[in-house]
């Protein structure tokens, strides 16, 4: 199934009394680009989670944001340095006592001290750790890979409509194809007799070389001949709806068939000696060009 390239994907999960979440956001791009926002403490696991989305993930700008939520304060363990305090009021109380200071120590004059307080991390296991949050990076990826996917359904039926609209404008053509070159021919014998007659000529008695009509016919005909760009045109739509109905990134396979499509459509349009059939090149390339946009979108 084809999958847009715009998508969101979210997770949750628990892991030593941490809540953790990844929030996976993308938008169109030429190649896969990967950005990532985490905490520090997880720092270690960026290598591995762009590995992780690149073997999923093949087009778009992702963006990726990991938090850890309620609860991360469990890992942290924070006491008093007891024996800096001590010598730090200890301090204070012989400046006061020696310089006859006023003032009282209060809290606050502690608290302010880098010394103060004890800080533990507690000892996090970094197998375990990058085994849950690759586990909880894939569930995000699933999520995120339906929405894509639910969006490439809709992406991919409307340009199969699309392609079927071409379809029938190059019927149409292939039809009026034929009745442009036999107007040109009877217009061309109109002509001639109309020449006669500005010279006072009787057509009866004057010998038309019928084999030079027929050469300025079908020196006309190869000019306006559309056949080889009409087949070609076919051909590409063809490849597109076997695309369209397979699965994988067709991203670019599609922008370089539309690229032929249109193509061929300016050559039938250069060709064409007809008003109606230049009407329904118009058509065509319009088609073509809401078709390119569209799979802008697409992996």
């Amino acid at each position: 199934m084809i999958r847009s390239m715009t998508g969101f994907g979210r997770s949750e999960g628990v892991f030593n009394n941490i809540n953790f979440s990844i929030e996976i956001k993308a938008v169109n791009h030429r190649y896969f680009e990967f950005n990532c926002r985490m905490p520090k403490t997880l720092f270690f696991l960026e290598d591995k989670l762009k590995k992780t989305f690149q073997e999923r993930i093949f087009r778009g700008k992702t963006e990726v944001f990991i938090s850890m939520l309620s609860g991360a304060s469990d890992s942290t363990k924070i006491s008093v340095n007891n024996s800096f305090v001590e010598s730090y009021v200890n301090a204070l109380k012989q400046l006061k006592s020696t310089y006859n200071l006023a003032g009282e120590i209060s809290v606050s004059d502690l608290a302010g001290k880098s010394d103060t307080f004890l800080i533990e991390n507690k000892e996090i296991n970094e197998e375990e750790l990058t085994e849950f949050i690759i586990n909880l990076a894939n569930n995000a990826i699933d999520s995120f890979i339906a929405m894509r996917e639910t969006e490439g359904g809709s992406l991919k039926r409307d340009l199969l409509l699309k392609l079927d609209d071409i379809l029938n404008n190059v019927a149409l053509i292939e039809e009026l194809s034929p009745k442009t070159l036999k107007a040109y021919e009877e217009k061309l014998k109109e002509r001639i007799e109309e020449t006669f007659k500005n010279f006072n000529l009787n057509t009866s008695s004057v010998n038309i070389d019928e084999q030079r009509i027929i050469t300025e016919v079908a020196v006309f005909a190869d000019k306006i001949a559309v056949d080889e760009e009409t087949v070609r045109l076919r051909s590409h739509i063809a490849q597109m709806k076997e695309i369209l109905n397979g699965d994988g990134a067709v991203g670019r396979k599609l922008d370089f068939l539309v690229q032929e499509m249109n193509r061929e459509a300016n050559t039938i349009g250069s060709k064409a000696q007809d008003s109606d059939i230049a009407k329904k090149v118009i058509e065509i390339k319009t088609t073509i060009e809401k078709i390119r946009e569209q799979i802008q979108n697409i992996e």
